[in-house]
């Protein structure tokens, strides 16, 4: 096996006798650089979108929750928040109230999504947006901006806001006069309008938690959940396992689960996944057709070196020896394209993520100016490992033809 790898690494490297033969080795090797090095950049760039889009989630939800495990809220007591922020790793826990709404305004009626957030969630909302002025304030709201141009908001109007269940209710009154004392619907005054992130945008508002608190009928002490941040170099990851674990341990799992980002906003996360692992598959292809280019250029070095296979046979070596020299020559070659290819593609994603060369195409409809890179191990692995895969089973085809081109009795015939 050694004298079948040391053969396969002088094959490699040393000229042969047909020119063509070297041009297309070339020429294989460049195209799974360039596969190799185009599928790492287009797959970072999607991970880069999908950071972004995290990112901007995060900047009203927290990257990890607290929910009811039953039902559309909970109880959230001072202990309990004491409790979770004793847990190591999290930063703050701040309870929200959030649900389906009708907002009408200007004569149009609209089912939303309200979020009530506390006075120190709007204070972090305000720092990670560097926004001075204040979203919302008692009494006020803020709209996002597509829902406020659709319903044409504008700071100072005067909206309604009430529950949908406020309409089966109602019919309920008819029959029992008990229940008109709840069927109020809370007006509120139009502060300002966001641009976070598109889902935002389109169809939610932001309230004070406690004027939330009222539209959704909810309880006093009663909330949709509690949103948690981490602390600086604790991952996502970490964080929801040290709930889970926490939560079990003190026996709330009946009451309790943790949400993670991902799961609360499936559908996004899921389409966004399935467009990088698509254009995992459709830039193999391009793998595979330089790989076609390497079995061809094998198959003819399989021809240029018979009369070397006749002379090795002639020196003991057996089948399995002749297969390995040239299944190891093809792997050779894919492992230098993969890592040349990796190579290229790590310098020009770093180079997008510190000088953003590449600019989008408009900028002004999007928050950012230039396409986001976010390189992870797991890809590089990934693509390395199926290009080489790859590699060594496109060898097997001319590394059995040369061990039976080596072993035949015709090759013995002629070197007679």
């Amino acid at each position: 096996m050694k004298a079948g790898i040391w053969i396969a690494q002088r094959y490699s490297f040393a000229r042969k006798r047909f020119r063509v033969i070297n041009i297309i080795s070339g020429i294989s090797l460049a195209g799974i650089v360039v596969g190799v090095s185009t599928l790492l950049v287009v797959m970072s760039v999607l991970n880069g979108f999908q950071k972004l889009a995290r990112d901007l989630f995060v900047t009203v939800e927290g990257p990890v929750q607290i929910a009811p495990a039953r039902g559309r809220s909970l109880v959230v007591s001072d202990s309990l928040l004491a409790a979770i922020r004793n847990i190591e790793g999290i930063q703050t826990a701040q309870p929200f109230a959030e649900g389906q709404v009708i907002i009408t305004a200007s004569g149009k009626s609209e089912l939303i999504m309200v979020r009530g957030l506390t006075a120190e969630a709007q204070r972090y909302l305000m720092q990670t947006t560097s926004n001075r002025q204040p979203y919302f304030s008692e009494g006020g709201i803020s709209a996002g901006n597509l829902l406020a141009e659709r319903l044409r908001l504008y700071p100072g109007q005067s909206v309604r806001l009430f529950s949908p269940e406020l309409i089966s209710a109602g019919l309920q009154a008819l029959s029992q006069p008990e229940l008109m004392p709840v069927l109020s619907m809370s007006d509120a005054r139009v502060q300002s309008s966001f641009s976070l992130q598109k889902v935002f945008d389109d169809r939610y508002v932001l309230a004070p938690v406690e004027m939330a608190q009222s539209i959704l009928l909810f309880g006093r002490g009663r909330y949709s959940g509690i949103d948690i941040q981490g602390r600086t170099g604790v991952s996502d990851e970490a964080l929801e396992a040290r709930l889970r674990q926490w939560i079990a341990a003190n026996g709330l799992a009946q009451e309790l689960r943790v949400l993670t980002l991902e799961e609360r906003h499936r559908d996004m996360f899921a389409v966004m996944q399935l467009e990088k692992w698509a254009s995992f598959a459709v830039l193999m292809l391009v793998i595979l057709v330089a790989l076609l280019s390497l079995a061809g250029s094998l198959a003819m070095t399989v021809i240029d070196k018979r009369h070397e296979l006749f002379y090795l046979r002639c020196l003991g070596l057996e089948r399995p020896q002749f297969m390995t020299i040239f299944i190891v020559e093809g792997g050779l070659t894919g492992l230098a394209g993969t890592a040349l290819g990796s190579l290229v593609a790590w310098m020009a994603c770093t180079a997008q993520e510190l000088w953003g060369i590449v600019q989008l195409p408009s900028k002004s409809a999007f928050i950012i100016s230039a396409y986001p890179v976010s390189m992870k191990a797991g890809d590089f692995l990934a693509v390395g490992v199926a290009a080489i895969l790859f590699t060594l089973l496109v060898s097997l085809y001319p590394a059995g033809k040369a061990a039976a081109i080596a072993t035949s009795r015709s090759l013995e015939s002629k070197m007679e």
